[in-house]
């Protein structure tokens, strides 16, 4: 039995979603156990389908459909009163010629093509070269003469406009990114989505890619369709049509993923399973473990066990005489899978990185890093170790089943496909990354990079905690971390309590402070809109969020709106008969997708986004933080009722708190690193550098005692660990040999506790 993973359209163009990848190395690692598998491949259909369209043939095909219906609608616009929406359409139409000319040009200029570099100084530049408005206001904003150096952001923006003109004109269901996505959100009824597999880019360029990749095969053959994101919904149903109709009886089709994890939990609609054989929920691994032991029991699936199914299986829903099944309880399964987790390296090495567009929309750091740079995606841990946050789906495993990785066992294995791959950037997509996972990995990276010659760089998902302190903080930088993202949520106090959040606005500043002192960048997710947030709580939230661009704390950010869901905490807690305030509407009515709920009121919040958006874009680009956070609405708002140093004070606190603890000596528990530069010995003096800056300090103990210092310090360097079995004496051996005021001296420049 062969074995076929696809990821379907659209998803992040910069780098492969991770489920392909788990699921790849799942199914090698069980071919010891079950040994009828035979080839398993994993396709991204979302990077095919990015290349088939953004192609000069997939150019020459969209505007020789569009063309006509383009010119349709820019009289329609015209006639309606808005030329410059007439005036962009046909300026597409007229100069396709020329974006049929560039557009290779310009995806090698996002995927880094070395081919590519000698057409930046025209791109940019030459007047003949195609123009869309992203890209005029781009140029007209930059404030300076146009160079070479911002050819990546020009051709991002020529994706962009040619994105808006599929939208506009051929098929309204596009987006560059989840694409659907409306059509997959909380559906109504399935006939939309059978509605919808008739859409143009389906049909026209994502059929061909089908085509190219899958071939009908007299071998029993099972795919694998991974659905993360509600967009890319719609793509996995085509997908499944597509192999249900032409590759044969032989084949067994099963869809899973995130939304069938939580908007399609308890479905009833049965006409989904005349596409997909099975719905694979949570994980996964335990499922396909089941399957594969049904396949095995049925003569090592030499037929794939179609109808000799039991009627129930671990969570599998399917159809079964006529019926959608439950999920069957199993503790062996399920303890198989958290095996599986611990150890599990996801295999990323059958990618072509070079085929990935690294898009730049944005000036500001932390953007740049979410799509500027193939990075690896992967777990430190699956779930979350505090999943009590009011908001969030708690009922649902992805969040409540928490089961920590063997950090050590992830780095070496990702560091082996770094070598083969080329792409050493880890973006850790974690519910909330462990901090002691984080230090574990940080080591063994630092310790394979004195093995290997390079070190793995990092990013990902944590939790705004008081365990990120100036040590840890400086120690992660070190190991390679170069930015964090969080939860803030509603930044006050009632605001958090409200959420269930778990920390605080001091805990918040603290974690911000030692990151940024490190050097990391810092990304803060933020909701308003919460069902019973005052409009005061809200204005204090923004005016903390402002502090906290003005004091450097944050790079960026993002406003959500609160949306109720059936698997929340605050659900959960309303059927328990608590939140009385909070009133469910449309409660009993039958959707194909479930998750999402409908509550009084919902909708009053909305007029709040656009002064919460234009306000957090400006302070995000360094302006207007002085501006009163009122201002930026059109209509009246309480004024703040916190203070405007409240932040200011926070971090004077954190400075406190962080000096005196370089004065404590260390305990025989404690686990000290060396993160500084060589410590040189000159006469009584150890001189080094920390952080680029230079620093020494007289040891009383004279030059003997310098070196002793010196050779202390080498052990304790991250790149050592392991190697000394006496790691947590060393701080001690230090502290005796050169006393407190030395040892002060090397805590504040480079010596960090775990």
């Amino acid at each position: 039995m062969n074995i076929t993973i696809i990821q379907p359209p659209l998803v992040q163009l910069n780098t492969p979603y991770p489920s392909g990848a788990y699921l790849l190395s799942f199914f090698n690692s069980q071919k010891e156990y079950y040994d009828f598998i035979g080839e398993t491949k994993w396709l991204d259909t979302s990077n095919l389908l990015f290349h088939q369209l953004f192609s000069s043939e997939g150019l020459k095909l969209l505007f020789s459909l569009s063309e006509s219906s383009a010119l349709e609608i820019a009289e329609d616009f015209e006639k309606n009163g808005d030329d410059e929406s007439a005036f962009q359409i046909r300026r597409y139409v007229s100069s396709q010629d020329n974006w049929i000319l560039w557009i290779d040009r310009i995806v090698e200029i996002v995927c880094g093509g070395k081919s590519s570099r000698e057409y930046v100084h025209e791109f940019v530049r030459s007047p003949h070269v195609p123009r869309g408005m992203r890209m005029e206001n781009f140029l007209y904003n930059l404030g300076r003469e146009v160079t070479a150096d911002d050819a990546q952001f020009l051709a991002s923006f020529a994706l962009a406009d040619l994105a808006d003109y599929i939208t506009m004109v051929f098929d309204q269901n596009f987006r560059l990114i989840s694409y659907a996505e409306k059509l997959g959100t909380s559906e109504v009824s399935f006939d939309n989505v059978i509605e919808g597999l008739e859409a143009p880019v389906l049909n026209y360029f994502y059929k061909p890619v089908l085509e190219k990749v899958l071939a009908p095969s007299l071998e029993p053959h099972l795919y694998l369709i991974s659905v993360p994101f509600p967009g890319c919904f719609e793509s996995a149903v085509f997908a499944a049509r597509y192999i249900k109709e032409n590759l044969g009886d032989n084949s067994l089709v099963c869809i899973g993923g995130g939304y069938v994890n939580t908007e399609l939990r308890t479905v009833t609609e049965k006409r989904i399973f005349d596409y997909a054989d099975f719905l694979s929920y949570d994980m996964g691994y335990g499922s396909y473990l089941n399957l594969l032991d049904q396949m095995k029991a049925c003569g090592n699936s030499l037929k794939i066990p179609k109808d000799s199914l039991p009627s129930k299986m671990y969570k599998l829903r399917y159809l079964y005489k006529g019926e959608i099944t439950e999920f069957a309880e199993s503790k062996d399964y399920a303890q198989k899978e958290e095996i599986i987790c611990r150890k599990l390296v996801p295999d990323f090495t059958s990618i072509n990185f070079e085929n990935y567009p690294r898009l730049a929309d944005d000036v500001n750091p932390m953007h740049r890093i979410w799509n500027d740079g193939s990075w690896v995606k992967c777990y430190l841990a699956h779930g979350c170790y505090w999943h009590r946050c009011a908001f969030c789906d708690t009922s649902l495993e992805y969040v409540n089943r928490y089961c920590k990785c063997e950090a050590d066992t992830i780095c070496s294995g990702l560091m082996k496909q770094a070598e083969k791959t080329g792409v050493y950037g880890i973006h850790f997509v974690d519910e909330a990354c462990p901090p002691s996972s984080l230090v574990d990995f940080g080591l063994e990276n630092c310790r394979l990079s004195k093995e290997k010659g390079k070190k793995l760089t990092f990013w990902g998902n944590i939790r705004f905690e008081k365990s990120f302190n100036r040590d840890l903080a400086n120690f992660l930088s070190y190991a390679g971390l170069t930015a964090v993202s969080a939860g803030i949520e509603i930044a006050t106090g009632e605001g958090l309590d409200s959420v269930n959040k778990g920390t605080t606005i001091e805990n918040i500043v603290k974690a911000c402070c030692a990151f940024k002192e490190a050097g990391i960048l810092v990304h803060s997710y933020m909701i308003f809109g919460f069902y019973n947030q005052t409009e005061q709580d809200l204005i204090n939230s923004m005016e903390t969020l402002r502090q906290l661009f003005k004091a450097g704390l944050l790079d960026s950010a993002f406003w959500h709106k609160f949306t109720l869901t059936l698997h929340s905490t605050v659900y959960k807690e309303k059927q328990e008969g608590k939140h009385k305030d909070l009133k469910i509407v449309n409660k009993n009515q039958r959707r194909f997708a479930e998750n999402d709920l409908n509550f009084e009121g919902e909708n009053k919040s909305q007029k709040y986004s656009d002064a919460l958006n234009l306000s957090l874009d400006s302070w995000m680009h360094g302006k207007k933080l002085d501006m009163s956070v009122n201002k930026w609405f059109s209509f009246n708002m309480p004024r703040p009722s916190i203070p405007q140093n409240y932040i200011d004070k926070m971090i004077e606190s954190y400075e406190k708190e962080r000096d005196y603890s370089y004065s404590a000596g260390p305990s025989p528990k404690d686990r000290f690193v060396w993160l500084g530069g060589k410590a040189l010995v000159s006469g009584k003096r150890l001189i080094w550098t920390f952080m680029g800056e230079p620093f020494e300090v007289e040891v009383n103990g004279g030059k003997d005692a310098a070196k002793n210092a010196s050779d202390l310090l080498y052990k304790m360097r991250p790149e050592n660990t392991g190697n000394n079995e006496d790691e947590k004496g060393l701080a001690e051996k230090l502290y005796s040999l050169c006393g407190k005021q030395v040892f002060k001296a090397l805590r504040q420049n480079g010596l960090s506790r775990l």
